[in-house]
């Protein structure tokens, strides 16, 4: 049986999670379903005691009530339980816990949970958990001790359980073996979890990917409601020995509401605003934040609009045009507008001057694929629409929801100054890039 040292204690954000944190000898995370979007519970895991598959009542009714799957409650009480869960890759993750814990502990674990699934497997999906469940079943031992979180790092995860080949499936079937390595990870005993030791690289290289989210609602005028920035950088570092690396920003200030990987030395971030770390090896989060302030959020899409319902006729009018807006030259790729038509929309005959576009007479949802916008041929969508004879005007016109993305830009203008590394002799690649998505962009007309 494997020893379970004390250095096994994971830091989730700046916290140390230990046994002090509830009362010894209760569990944090009694139990984990996992339920796909039909409802049905295709995986479960228990710690200490069995909890009966009826728990998930409570969260089916709270699913009935949420009008989309992103809408269900993260926190559901029940009388002897509390349900916490993420929806992500279209599985929600429930953890079911009986005593009061820290509610964004658990959810961050629960990311931790699907981020690890998406490295080993390369994809987190049903399909794909069910055809790795031996391994899931493993992965998750590690990751919490008697309902703690206890090794979350891919790195320390990976020489635990190795990750399912075609090889090793062979032969685990042949032999009867199994995926758990054979010897405590060297990273278990250094002052450096996160990081394993004798880390040896032909070619040396670190990649660093900023990628902002915007979330914006505009109103029929063109004006913005609300918008705000998630951002997260990504790293792959692959570099031999224990380099110690320094990244600078041209405008750190910018970063508001920020969370850390482990490796970041928070003290010289609050004093400098220079992140300084000993990097995971391998792909990692190194920062996740947050840019609320509307006048540093830059709307870099527009939507003309002219969507008409006459109260005495059966045609209406429909007239959209997608624009770049504040892009810094950049080509504006991957648009797709959708719009929830109005019930008493029987069809829509539309013409696009660029892409694919598609009506569902029985969800009325428009879909357009627009593809790269051309800011010397803007791409339109027109046409008319057959209403149901007799009804009257709908009481709202609808929505316009966008989907986009901009490579090559940082929307909040957040720019890397320098990445340096100490420790080590050699000279690494070094590689910065990237990119603005929409997240939930809406357009009221």
């Amino acid at each position: 049986m494997r020893i379970k040292l004390l250095q096994n204690r994971v830091l989730l954000g700046r916290q140390s999670v230990s046994s002090t944190c509830t009362p010894l000898g209760s569990t944090m995370i009694h139990s984990l379903f996992l339920i796909n979007s039909s409802g049905d519970i295709f995986l479960e895991k228990h710690w200490k005691s069995v909890v009966s598959r009826s728990v998930c009542d409570y969260f089916f009714e709270a699913q009935e009530r949420a009008t989309e799957a992103e809408n269900v409650p993260p926190v559901i009480p029940t009388p002897h339980h509390y349900l916490l869960n993420v929806y992500r890759h279209k599985i929600f993750f429930v953890a079911v816990i009986q005593t009061e814990v820290p509610p964004l502990f658990v959810i961050e674990f629960l990311h931790r949970v699907v981020d690890t699934f998406q490295d080993y497997f390369g994809v987190c999906s049903e399909v794909v958990i069910k055809d790795n469940v031996v391994v899931v079943y493993e992965v998750l031992e590690e990751m919490l001790d008697n309902g703690f979180p206890l090794a979350t790092e891919s790195n320390i995860l990976k020489e635990l359980i190795k990750p399912p080949t075609i090889l090793r499936t062979v032969v685990n079937t042949i032999t009867g073996s199994t995926n758990v390595g054979d010897q405590l990870p060297t990273g278990q005993l250094s002052v450096v979890p996160w990081r394993r030791t004798g880390v040896k690289y032909t070619n040396n290289e670190a990649y660093f990917d900023v990628i902002e989210e915007i979330d914006a609602i505009i109103d029929k005028s063109g004006s913005t409601i609300t918008a705000e920035i998630q951002g997260v950088i990504d790293a792959c570092v692959k570099l031999t020995g224990m380099p110690d690396l320094t990244l600078s920003f041209m405008n750190p200030r910018l970063l508001d509401d920020v969370s850390f990987h482990p490796c970041v030395r928070f003290k010289r971030w609050e004093s400098e605003r220079i992140l300084s770390f000993i990097p995971p090896d391998g792909n990692f989060r190194l920062l996740s934040y947050h840019v609320s302030a509307q006048n540093l959020v830059a709307i870099p899409v527009y939507v003309k609009h002219n969507i008409s319902f006459r109260d005495s006729s059966s045609l209406g009018r429909f007239e959209i045009t997608v624009g770049p807006k504040q892009t810094m030259g950049k080509t504006v790729e991957g648009v797709m507008v959708t719009s929830q038509m109005p019930k008493g929309v029987l069809n829509m005959s539309l013409t696009p001057s660029q892409g694919m576009h598609t009506f569902d007479p029985v969800t009325k949802l428009l879909s357009w694929d627009v593809g790269k916008i051309n800011p010397q041929k803007l791409p339109s969508l027109k046409g008319t629409m057959s209403l149901q004879a007799g009804t009257s005007k709908p009481d709202e016109n609808p929505t316009i929801n966008l989907q986009f993305k901009i490579q090559q830009l940082a929307i909040s203008g957040l720019k890397v100054n320098r990445l340096d590394m100490y420790g080590e002799k050699y000279k690494p690649f070094k590689g910065i890039k990237y990119m603005t998505k929409a997240g939930k962009f809406q357009v009221r007309t």
